[in-house]
């Protein structure tokens, strides 16, 4: 397979020793199957029912899938400020430009944080609440 930006054979390598991608060797971009974007997410946050969905936006691009050659597709990752590209017509993957990985595993950091958060002010909230309806049934 090639690169779809710069056309350079891909080549296999462990991504943080977990993943096997696709990657270039001149740009450091790298390939990965459609299943694999999902691995590299829930190595921070694997609670894919809060994660959103995934696909916002998609554009043409005039690159090709390094599967099938089809042109790639550009999407917003998430509704963050992130813009990937995939193989829309037949779900072949997904291409990460050089350090695009980092941001999906900052995002995905961002997140799994914020439902931490959530949970625990609603925790709070609820038992602010228990302890409200006991003072003022005390108070009856």
């Amino acid at each position: 397979m090639n690169c779809p930006k710069c056309n350079t054979d891909l080549v296999k390598k462990y991504y943080k020793g977990m993943i096997e991608v696709d990657s270039c060797p001149n740009c450091r971009g790298m390939w990965l199957d459609f299943n694999e974007l999902d691995k590299l997410e829930d190595v921070i946050f694997d609670d894919d029912i809060h994660k959103g969905s995934l696909v916002h936006f998609q554009s043409n691009t005039n690159f090709p899938c390094p599967h099938c050659g089809s042109g790639l597709e550009e999407f917003q990752y998430r509704l963050y400020d992130l813009k990937l590209d995939y193989c829309a017509e037949n779900s072949h993957g997904f291409w990460l430009d050089a350090g695009e990985d980092e941001r999906v595993i900052t995002y995905m950091r961002q997140r799994a944080e914020d439902i931490q958060r959530k949970a625990d002010a609603e925790a709070t909230w609820k038992q602010t609440l228990k302890e409200m309806h006991l003072f003022l049934k005390k108070r009856k």
